[in-house]
């Protein structure tokens, strides 16, 4: 029984890996004619006017609730909700999903199979804006592991919080969001100057898609994706340059996560140093991102102070949570830090 047992698994196992391959054949040649962008746009717009609200929370957080509600080896939910589908990654069956659901999910080619039911391949995390308004984004699904993932978490929701009241000041004529990711920054920027143009830059091929697609949701139209790390695909100056690097020491290297140097801190510090030679007259560099506080010093800061005040930039740096990521300093690399603290730096070009 066991070896009978043991085959059907395999069996199913090799069923489900043939279907998911099928799916993402079909989901490559759906991006190349357009289709599957439209079909994003219509479920996203489906989503958004059955009031969909989900909160993109930690890793930690949505760990455990996975564990009580789609946990591993957990059958589909009897019932399951928008809500869980997309914003928990549950599992489900084809037919909890009203058939135009269904169709948009297979058209964008974003279902995997699980075992006997199916998840999403993407999440959506809302935004929420004054007057009861909110923005969706597409995202990738829970657990977010893959070399390509791209991320909207509760550091995204600080990098906007930081970056909203900054956009009162303008006019801005042409900006870029470096390391884009699901796009949210360029989004903003585009909402609020609709005049300007607005590069979203990544070197991630699903990041862009996905920019594009939540760009368009969000009616900023004028958003145009590019593939380059930083400024170095891009040419000309910008009136507004806003970045969040990733600063976490990350054991695989892998680009969403890693910042690289010490203690986090190089991809940052290369942004910054490239950023200030590309301001516009009068233009301004926003940077969110993480620093792993040693022995009661900031070596984020310790790297930047010589570099900015050698360009005779006027700046301002500030600390804006003091403790993010507690869960990291028991990783390797962290063994002198006393704490991550989250931290928010505005640059002028005088000239």
């Amino acid at each position: 029984m066991v070896g009978v047992g043991s085959g059907a698994a395999a069996g199913q196992g090799a069923a489900d890996a043939a279907a998911n391959t099928d799916a993402d054949k079909r989901a490559a040649l759906m991006r190349e004619d357009g289709s599957g962008h439209h079909a994003l746009l219509a479920l996203g717009r489906f989503l958004h006017g059955a009031g969909y609200r989900h909160t993109a929370v930690s890793a930690a957080s949505h760990q455990n609730v996975v564990r009580r509600v789609a946990g591993a080896g957990a059958p589909a939910p009897a019932s399951p909700t928008l809500n869980d589908i997309f914003g928990l990654s549950a599992r489900f069956s084809a037919d909890h999903l009203q058939p135009s659901i269904w169709g948009a999910m297979n058209q964008a080619g974003i279902v995997r199979r699980d075992g006997t039911g199916w998840r999403s391949k993407l999440r959506a995390a809302s935004l929420n804006l004054d007057a009861g308004r909110s923005l969706l984004f597409f995202h990738s699904s829970y657990p977010t592991i893959e070399d390509d993932a791209v991320l909207f978490d509760p550091d995204t929701y600080r990098f906007l919080r930081a970056l909203r009241p900054a956009l009162a000041e303008g006019p801005v004529r042409r900006a870029i969001d470096i390391g884009c990711g699901a796009g949210a920054g360029a989004v903003l920027i585009a909402r609020h100057f609709p005049q300007a143009e607005v590069l979203a830059a990544d070197l991630n091929p699903k990041a862009l898609t996905l920019t594009a697609v939540n760009a368009d949701l969000a009616g900023a139209h004028q958003v145009r994706p590019v593939s380059s790390a930083a400024l170095e695909a891009v040419e000309g100056g910008f009136d507004l340059i806003v970045a969040h690097p990733p600063y976490l020491l990350d054991p695989c290297g892998r680009a969403l996560r890693h910042g690289g140097g010490i203690h986090g801190e190089r991809r940052s510090y290369e942004i910054v140093s490239a950023a200030i030679e590309r301001l516009a007259p009068g233009g301004r560099l926003l940077l969110y991102t993480g620093v792993a506080m040693v022995s009661g010093c900031d070596p984020l800061l310790t790297r930047l102070k010589p570099l900015l005040d050698g360009a005779g930039v006027a700046w301002r740096y500030e600390e804006i949570e003091p403790d993010i990521h507690g869960d990291e300093l028991a990783e390797a690399g962290y063994e002198n830090a006393d704490r991550i603290a989250a931290v928010w730096l505005e640059v002028r070009n005088r000239a």
